[in-house]
């Protein structure tokens, strides 16, 4: 509850010196399935379920504050994910998540069940546009075989191709159960596209499609997303 109570003096805070440039936003993506870099996440059935992935933002200046999660339509997912993204810059950023799965039974502030991650991301330049993310998972339900702390580290490299197709790769440096691995293994090789579906003259519905290899898992994947 002490978290909570963090949260809430936080959010609280926030609201009050907000201004002009104060900004709320609400999205939803709907996914044909839900595969987190590179792995599966809803493994109710073999080909995953579609997914409603909800999403809020705060943002104040440099800082934004937001709350991401997941509904398998047909599966057994519940996500329910806190951060906090600090922009330095245009080029860097450092973000903090706080991830809940339903590990615990559907008991959201039994926080052994959370994972608790720090991000450094490098958004690239003009003339050189590859974005790097460098992701920790500090504490939580991020164990080893043996159940230690696994402090899973997945690292992701992206390059736009061209201006609807972007090419992506990521692994992890060690063992971790959440990513399935036993060293060092590349989880996520992958090609995504996006278009503009014209509705009408005023309106566009932007959707994607994403090819992916997990190498590490010898699995392979394919998802279709809308953004509303």
């Amino acid at each position: 509850m002490k978290t909570v109570k963090i949260l809430a003096v936080a959010a609280l805070t926030l609201i009050s010196f907000s201004s002009a440039k104060a900004q709320f936003a609400v999205g939803t993506d709907i996914v044909s399935n839900y595969v987190w870099r590179g792995v599966q996440q809803d493994l109710t059935y073999t080909n995953g379920t579609p997914n409603i992935q909800p999403s809020l933002t705060y943002t104040l200046g440099g800082l934004t504050i937001g709350s991401w999660g997941s509904y398998g339509v047909l599966g057994s997912v519940k996500e329910v994910d806190l951060y906090a993204t600090y922009a330095f810059s245009s080029l860097f950023s450092l973000t903090v998540t706080d991830y809940n799965w339903n590990f615990t039974g559907g008991n959201y502030f039994d926080y052994d069940g959370h994972v608790f991650e720090g991000s450094l991301n490098y958004a690239g330049v003009e003339s050189f546009p590859l974005s790097v993310s460098l992701n920790a998972m500090l504490a939580g339900a991020d164990k080893k075989s043996d159940g230690g702390q696994a402090y899973s580290t997945y690292f992701e490299l992206g390059y736009p191709i061209s201006e609807n197709a972007k090419l992506m790769i990521g692994g992890v440096t060690g063992e971790s159960l959440n990513f399935g691995t036993t060293g060092f293994g590349i989880t996520n090789i992958s090609l995504k596209l996006s278009k503009a579906v014209e509705i009408t003259d005023k309106f566009s519905l932007p959707v994607y499609s994403v090819l992916g290899f997990n190498p590490n898992a010898k699995d392979a994947f394919i998802v279709l997303g809308v953004t509303l």
